[in-house]
């Protein structure tokens, strides 16, 4: 059962650092669905992409899988290149256990791994697809360009590397504009003023978001032959990386 998030409706008289705990764990489809424009986009597109860059005998990587919904729409690409491994990370015991119980509850001959750890001490070795959704924004930025090569390294030729995240607009006009619609959103799925002030208290110090051209130098620097942004909705942007085949 999916519960309504109400963790930011009521005054706090501090607001502390946003966790991904137990709390949160209760809410997050909630959460996440009535906060994050075109999630389920790109959810639905995930099968896709996994049909298209999956290999046989190769490992899927999911950095920072939640409650496991990127994990099953990856799943569901991967069915038909078996034999396919999914490694699903995340560094909440909460979010781990939860997304447990919910794989279960799905029917498929791909087995997935669930690690409870950081991602910058996962191993990453023979993928063929890898998937940050909404993660990296949560690194430190000055960890972010050794992930992002470490990757690149764990990746087979050919393999893809797939990021979502919130953006910063390279106008600054623009930028408030995306703002102020994402804002418009959340209002219009029910968040109050207060509400959305507090979330936004909670999470500045934990969330630090890039431009597209800051991630698109970090694809250049790791050696990635193809890289662009498929999908945005106001500021949120989900990318693709390609390794070469040479």
């Amino acid at each position: 059962m999916n519960h309504r998030d109400t963790i930011f409706s009521k005054p706090l008289p501090s607001v502390a650092d946003f966790s991904f705990d137990q709390h949160v764990v209760e809410v997050f489809p909630d959460m996440i669905n009535r906060s994050v424009p075109g999630y389920s986009s790109i959810l639905q597109t995930l099968p896709q992409l996994a049909t298209r860059y999956v290999q046989p005998d190769s490992t899927v990587y999911d950095l920072g899988c939640s409650l496991g919904a990127a994990t099953l729409a990856l799943r569901k690409g991967c069915e038909a290149t078996a034999p396919v491994q999914i490694v699903a990370v995340d560094n909440s015991e909460a979010m781990i256990e939860r997304a447990r119980l919910h794989l279960q509850g799905f029917k498929s001959q791909v087995p997935v791994t669930l690690r409870c750890e950081d991602i910058r001490e996962t191993d990453i070795t023979n993928a063929s697809m890898i998937v940050l959704n909404f993660t990296l924004q949560f690194v430190p930025r000055e960890e972010r360009q050794r992930i992002i090569s470490t990757l690149f390294s764990g990746l087979r030729p050919g393999g893809a590397l797939m990021i979502a995240e919130k953006i910063i607009a390279e106008d600054d006009t623009m930028n408030d504009v995306l703002v102020d619609l994402h804002h418009d959103f959340k209002r219009a799925n029910g968040y109050s003023e207060l509400e959305i002030s507090q979330k936004r208290a909670a999470i500045e110090n934990v969330m630090k978001i890039d431009k597209l051209s800051d991630h698109f130098a970090r694809f250049k620097e790791a050696g990635f032959a193809h890289y662009g942004c498929w999908f945005q909705c106001f500021n949120f942007a989900a990318m693709l990386a390609v390794k070469g085949t040479d």
